[in-house]
């Protein structure tokens, strides 16, 4: 349960005894030749000795004693602090070569950890583990847990003093001079002191630098032209743009992170090299964030623009509609009386023929002429005017301040025509561009627009109209911004969609080949796909006409009729388990439950203060980071929890979510319970581990004061979107917070290759809405199958495999399309392994990926993608027809999605289940102390079970029903709310489990720490 037994494999590898350490044991007897072996096979493996007996595998042990022919009982009698043993230890160090550290070599290590390592990775743990392996790599032994820190923070401040040197040495003294003057004349100093967290938290600093912070507001008019005056506040310091190029991003990051929680009152107290450096990272940053938030609203506000506009003209015309019943009728009425009345008048012999007379042809006439064309030109010129009398200003101010280019030469007209706008912004009220202007033509110029941006003047000149163009050039922005066709300078999000690819692909080609487990060769795979194809058509063919449950013919409604599963037997004894859970530990408050996680996992290690060192007192801070997380994952708020019985105050509390509680920190938490949870676990309880998440979103209400809130047309009402990732059982290895218009394939391909954990994710239940052909094609390249629970199956679409052979699965006819085309795989084969390579690598988001695979894009990769999609879509829409138990497994792991979700509504009662902030931090930071809680309950609950069913009189109760059904994510015997009190001390009664070890462990593999 709390390890994971060595099996014979790892004994023999590990833990045998080779002819020349055979030599070095033969001269000794009984618990010393024992003690010596397993001291020297430790040593062999982990290039240290072990810190006590504790820390030897019992297995390992036995398997050395049978070697020496020695019991192993023996090592009970042997000395770990002697003399003996410190000759054994040695002699095994001269065996292998090593060598205890000493001064000059710690010298060595601080500088060459300065020099390749701590410049590039800034947090003490990391470090700490290259510090390991280059000890083995140098054979030397490492040093003290004590020592390692030492060495550890002597590398860090030597890297960071460095680092800034030369970074303030880039900077011309104009530039030093307003980066000083941001956090200069402020006369009141602030007591930064752990005991009073509110002194100095709340100082915002100097008009411009607090002005530069500030988050922005929703989508207006007045927020644009707000972020562009912060947009050249910063540009007005003047830094080089290639400052920090080639300074690693996490060490930006880290520096902008530092300077946005200290004081200017603290960051003055920094000598001169460090307090620039900080600042410019945080004006660096900032640049990138306020240039992304301008193109986003650039993006919402031309939709708001027509989306304004339609609602607009279709609230008048459905106010002034009236249907006009029985046209037929009316018709042939009209056509008899005129016929039988050939030389009346309109008024004697058309009117009367009507029923309603005159009133009821108007109303008809109206009719029609609110619809078609004349809808469509009224929503333009409204949308014009909307755009000339409000919007226009801000838009034409965004042309002055963001650059947009384009690396596509097709897209070039639209850059073109953003320079004629910005040429002419000021030409006042000209209606029409000069005759001799060149004005460039693009696509979004055709269509419905066509008949409006040009007019015919009064000397019978066909006319390019000035307001309209411009209407209609933001209109091919937008379109072309959002599939990356065009891009931003000095943009992170919106940046060159080719600095998201990895620079060194094709130095680095056949080892991001083997990453992905891909042949080199394209035929290889485009041969692999086509036969996977063949043979799932080939099964679903030749077994159809005995599967009850499908049927495939010609049918308007869909070629595909799939009866659904039947259900499977209820779980008969989960209640009486869950009954014996309550009465062993009562309910259990929820603060409780996660203290209890806490403590178990040493998940808190992890947490280290924003700015570097920090003077509280680890059990001081931990009880305030408990509380933090409860405040902010039951959405009570950190004001409410601040009055329980704790000791603790407000001030405190906020202190350390703005020094300690970074995202990072929590999401390192949520893993750490997570990892520990998986180590827990009994495999004769829960099986072996499960390599199958399942994902979806949940929508969450949220103030709306910002650019990240929208309105959710399923959900009816304004919020955002929680994508989790939960595996099978019930434990959510991933979350993440996502906007409504966001792509939830995207967000479902982010969170199986960047979970974190130790899970080895190889296939992704989802719904509808985390699946897509290019989904399909996506996940075929990262070797994880996606397999979604498809709502219109019936619509469905199978692709052939092969042209030219119409007959070849008769059965399947009605449900067949094209073939798929195999040449345009093959041609785009490494740019689709290029485009994975970087979702792995994380050289940017799975999002900007794929934003440039959508239906506006005309990359030509997209089309290969696909087809690549189109036939994994075949091969798992083939399969998950023909095998029922792949439908039951994909529902099952849809439902344990719902359940998670019903459970997240339990945990986060508070405000009504509203996120009550506009800033998007403080959104993410709800959503991952959610998920803490959550992992928490799982890891107690799995503990809690384990103890019930470790006995035999409940372990016999389990029916194969019950155990399908088992799950630990349940909450009947939990408190989540009442008054908040926290007891350190009051422990639940658990069976122990051992603990991942404590992160002072110099145990290294492969370059890696390892715990045991």
């Amino acid at each position: 349960m709390a390890r994971t037994l060595l099996d014979l494999d790892e004994l023999v590898e590990h833990w045998t005894l080779l002819k020349d350490e055979q030599g070095l044991v033969s001269g000794k007897r009984g618990a010393t030749r024992l003690g010596f072996a397993v001291l020297l096979k430790f040593y062999t493996q982990h290039g240290r000795f072990p810190r006590g007996r504790f820390e030897l595998p019992g297995e390992a042990v036995e398997f050395v004693a049978r070697q020496v022919q020695v019991s192993a009982s023996e090592l009970g009698t042997y000395e770990w602090a002697s003399r003996t043993i410190e000759y054994h230890r040695a002699q095994i160090r001269g065996h292998l070569g090593f060598r205890e550290c000493s001064v000059a070599d710690a010298d060595k290590l601080t500088a060459w950890l300065a020099e390749h390592v701590a410049c590039k990775e800034r947090r003490p743990e990391q470090v700490r583990v290259e510090l390991l392996a280059r000890c083995r790599t140098e054979c030397i032994e490492p040093p003290t847990s004590g020592r390692c820190d030492r060495i550890v923070a002597s590398a860090l401040w030597a890297a960071e003093e460095r680092l800034t040197a030369r970074i303030s040495a880039r900077l011309t003294a104009d530039s030093i001079e307003r980066i000083v003057a941001l956090v200069a004349g402020v006369d009141q100093e602030d007591d930064d002191a752990p005991g009073d967290g509110s002194a100095g938290e709340g100082e915002d600093g100097p008009p411009v630098l607090g002005r530069i912070k500030e988050a922005p507001g929703n989508v207006s008019l007045e927020t644009m032209l707000t972020e562009i005056d912060k947009l050249l506040a910063v540009r007005a310091v003047g830094l080089p743009p290639d400052l920090f190029a080639d300074v690693a991003p996490k060490v930006v990051a880290g520096w902008r992170a530092r300077a946005a929680v200290e004081s200017p009152s603290h960051l003055r107290t920094h000598p001169l090299p460090l307090r620039v450096t900080l600042l410019a990272a945080l004006l660096h940053e900032r640049e990138r964030e306020i240039t992304d938030t301008l193109v986003e609203l650039l993006i919402s506000t031309v939709h708001r623009i027509g989306a304004r506009a339609e609602k607009k003209v279709t609230e008048q015309l459905v106010n002034a509609f009236k249907k006009v019943s029985g046209k037929e009728n009316i018709l042939f009425r009209l056509a008899e009386a005129s016929i039988g009345e050939p030389e009346g008048t309109v008024r004697q012999v058309v009117f009367p023929a009507v029923s309603g007379g005159e009133a009821t042809l108007r109303e008809l006439v109206h009719e029609f002429k609110t619809r078609g064309p004349v809808y469509r030109r009224t929503v333009q010129t409204t949308l014009k005017a909307s755009y000339t009398n409000h919007y226009r200003r801000g838009l034409i101010k965004l042309l002055d301040v963001l650059e947009f280019r384009s690396s596509n030469h097709t897209h070039r007209p639209v850059i073109e025509a953003l320079a004629l706008v910005a040429r002419y912004a000021s030409a006042g009220n000209t209606t029409y561009y000069p005759l001799g202007e060149t004005v460039p033509v693009h696509k979004a110029m055709g269509g419905d627009w066509a008949e409006v941006v040009h007019r015919t003047d009064k000397r019978g000149r066909r006319r390019v109209v000035r307001m309209v163009y411009e209407v209609v050039a933001f209109q091919a922005l937008r379109d072309q911004l959002k599939c990356k066709e065009v891009w931003v300078v000095g943009a992170d999000k919106w940046r060159n969609p080719d600095e998201d690819l990895p620079q060194d692909f094709a130095e680095r080609r056949e080892e991001n080949y083997r990453e992905l487990r891909k042949p080199l060769d394209p035929q290889v795979f485009v041969d692999e796909l086509r036969e996977q194809m063949t043979t799932e058509l080939g099964l679903l063919n030749d077994r159809l006409p005995k599967m009850g449950w499908l049927d495939i013919a010609e049918r308007k409604s869909g070629a595909i009729r799939l009866t659904p599963a039947e259900a499977q037997p209820e779980p008969r004894n989960l209640r009486r388990i869950k009954g014996e859970v309550a009465r062993r530990w009562g309910i259990v408050p929820l603060i409780d439950m996660l203290k209890e996680a806490v403590l178990r996992t040493g998940c808190l290690d992890v947490v280290t203060s924003v700015s570097g060192g920090g003077s509280l007192s680890a059990e001081v801070l931990a009880e305030r980071l408990l509380l933090v997380i409860y405040a902010y994952g039951t959405n009570t708020g950190i004001k409410a929890v601040a009055s329980g019985g704790h000791g603790h105050t407000e001030d405190e509390f906020r202190y350390v979510r703005r020094r300690y509680l970074s995202a990072e920190a929590a999401r390192a938490i949520a893993i750490q319970i997570a990892n520990a949870t998986f180590t827990a676990r009994s495999a004769e309880l829960w099986g072996q581990g499960s390599t199958a998440v399942a994902s979806d979103s949940t929508h969450v209400r949220a103030y709306d004061q910002n650019l990240f809130t929208e309105w959710h047309s399923r959900y009816g009402g304004r919020g955002v979107l929680i994508y989790w990732h939960v595996e099978k059982k019930s434990l959510a290895i991933h979350s993440q917070l996502i906007n409504c218009t966001a792509s939830e394939v995207a967000a479902m391909i982010e969170g199986a290759m960047r979970h974190g954990t130790t899970m080895d994710v190889e296939a992704n239940y989802t719904n509808s809405h985390g699946q897509s052909e290019i989904g399909f094609g996506i996940t075929r390249l990262l070797n994880f199958d996606l397999l979604p629970r498809i709502k219109r199956i019936n619509k469905v679409k199978l692709y052939r495999p092969v042209a030219g052979e119409p007959d070849a699965y008769p059965q399947l006819t009605p449900a067949l399309t094209r073939p798929i085309r195999w040449d345009l795989i093959a041609q785009q084969y490494d740019q689709m392994i290029k485009y994975a390579t970087a979702i792995r690598t994380r050289t940017a988001s799975t999002e900007a990926i794929l934003r440039r695979f959508t239906r506006n894009a005309s990359h030509p990769t997209y089309a290969a993608m696909l087809e690549v999609g189109r036939a994994q879509k075949t091969i798992f829409v083939a399969r998950y027809l023909r095998l029922r138990d792949l439908q039951r497994e994909i529902e099952e792991g849809l439902n344990v999605m719902e359940s998670s979700n019903g459970a997240n509504s339990v945990i986060a009662y508070g405000k009504g289940g509203e996120i009550a902030s506009n800033r998007r931090d403080e959104q993410e930071m709800f959503v991952l102390c959610l998920r803490i809680l959550q992992s928490a309950l799982v890891y107690v609950n799995t503990l809690m079970l384990q103890d019930i069913l470790g006995e035999p009189e409940w372990a016999d109760l389990l029916t194969s029903a019950d155990r399908r059904g088992l799950t630990p994510l349940f909450w009947s015997h939990v408190r989540p709310y009442g008054e908040v009190n926290l007891d350190m001390d009051a422990r639940l009664k658990l069976a122990a489990v051992t603990v991942p070890g404590p992160r002072a462990s110099a145990d290294v593999k492969d370059g890696t720490a390892s715990r045991t």
